[in-house]
């Protein structure tokens, strides 16, 4: 399936002076598919190496990071001579080999006529770096996640429809194809992002494999967490994680320690909050009290909001059957919110945005802001249907007369008062530029 990652490395393979470059995102995002398809249809050879699987990989090394001998002994292990311009080296789970990590530093300043791709779930992890260091400076850094919903069109063969979305979201035009749109949006909540999920989806057109295909990606994220952390830690990273869902379900969706256990305080839970976010399985959402440039002046990092990476995930923690959001039967509204706030937070993070979420003395609160480029200040409102009264977001409007704001919807394309409005199938239109 078609990935928006594939224009960034070809972008990466034209640079005249090219660093290694490391692939990082949560498991089961598409890393490795995306790598390999990419190396498949523009190198004559791949050299693929797993370190969590192929212990003989390890061992080359163990040994010291002379990255000539270690290129020879790598040819024998891939059956082929691994020649600078028509092989791409490719590392995948590097985490689990720290000193393969700190090698592709030694690629850099002494072959760095060899072109390396390395992937891994859990970079942003600290996995007992006590002899070994992350290469900073000596290789390029990219992020992989979930596929956002205009790939997910992609993956459906809707290909036109995803350039008339954008087509419209520029011109502020309503949308005639806008309520099949939203059924396609609706399957989302329900799918997600994992691409063997989409496949299997589209396949089979059955949410039974759907939510099963979730629960074994849960099961995974689970066994990392028990994987690469002490059991005390495990414990309490666990317990932040599934405590998500219901921190997002209430009315108030700020992070509140208490709902993990009775008595549970930050210093005890912060550093597993931070290993969720490391991991790529969770996002934070910062308040900032002003909406001035720059907003992380005014940030307050005590008051967050967490998000799952991917709502299909989230679906499927919630336990709600796809006939509620298909239907829109009466009881999903209660959690309607929480599932179209998760969706925005993660198309907004793959985009690149940096978010926070605005409050005014506990009166009004602004579900997201966004500070673009050229240092404006994006005010954004997010309605899971098609009612968009918006106190919080005149009340902020009128505070900082914003160059202009959004709205998000059910309703379909437009731009009034100031305010334009984008329906839930166009948040990935929303960009830096």
């Amino acid at each position: 399936m078609k990935r928006k990652i594939e224009s960034e490395l070809l972008v990466w393979k034209e640079k005249a002076n090219k660093m290694p470059l490391i692939i990082s995102g949560a498991r089961q995002v598409g890393k490795t598919y995306s790598v390999l398809s990419f190396g498949n249809a523009n190198y004559r050879n791949v050299a693929y190496f797993n370190f969590e699987s192929n212990h003989e990989v390890q061992k080359i090394f163990n040994i010291d990071l002379n990255p000539r001998r270690i290129l020879r002994e790598l040819s024998v292990i891939a059956g082929n001579q691994i020649l600078p311009a028509d092989t791409l080296i490719f590392f995948d789970e590097i985490q689990a080999c720290e000193p393969a990590l700190t090698s592709l530093k030694y690629f850099q300043e002494e072959t760095p006529e060899y072109q390396i791709i390395a992937a891994g779930s859990l970079l942003g992890v600290a996995v007992n770096r006590k002899q070994y260091s992350f290469p900073v400076g000596k290789v390029e850094l990219m992020t992989m996640f979930p596929m956002d919903f205009e790939e997910f069109l992609w993956a459906n063969n809707q290909h036109t429809d995803t350039g008339l979305i954008q087509e419209h979201f520029e011109k502020n035009q309503q949308f005639s194809l806008h309520s099949t749109m939203l059924e396609l949006y609706g399957q989302y909540l329900i799918i997600g992002g994992m691409p063997q999920i989409v496949k299997e989806y589209i396949e089979k057109k059955d949410f039974n494999f759907v939510n099963a295909l979730q629960k074994n990606i849960n099961d995974a994220y689970i066994a990392d967490m028990a994987k690469y952390t002490t059991p005390n830690e495990t414990a309490r990273i666990m317990a932040a994680y599934n405590t998500i869902p219901a921190q997002l379900a209430k009315e108030n969706k700020k992070f509140q320690y208490r709902l993990i256990k009775s008595g549970a305080r930050a210093i005890e839970y912060e550093s597993a909050l931070d290993w969720l976010h490391a991991a790529g399985i969770a996002y934070k959402c910062i308040k900032t009290n002003e909406g001035n440039f720059p907003l992380s002046l005014y940030a307050t990092p005590e008051s967050f909001k967490i998000y799952l990476s991917d709502v299909g995930l989230l679906c499927s923690k919630l336990g709600i059957s796809p006939i509620f959001i298909l239907g829109n039967l009466s009881g999903f509204n209660n959690i309607k919110g929480a599932l179209t706030e998760n969706y925005v937070m993660n198309s907004l993070t793959t985009n690149g945005l940096n978010t926070y979420y605005w409050e005014s003395k506990g009166k009004a609160e602004l579900d997201f802001l966004i500070q673009k480029n050229d240092g404006n200040i994006i005010p954004i409102e997010v309605k899971s249907s098609d009612n968009v009264r918006a106190k919080s977001l005149n009340q902020y409007i009128a505070k900082y007369n914003p160059v202009y704001s959004i709205r998000i919807s059910t309703k379909n394309f437009g731009f009034d008062n100031n305010i334009k409005s984008v329906p839930l199938y166009a948040v990935h239109c929303i960009k830096n530029e």
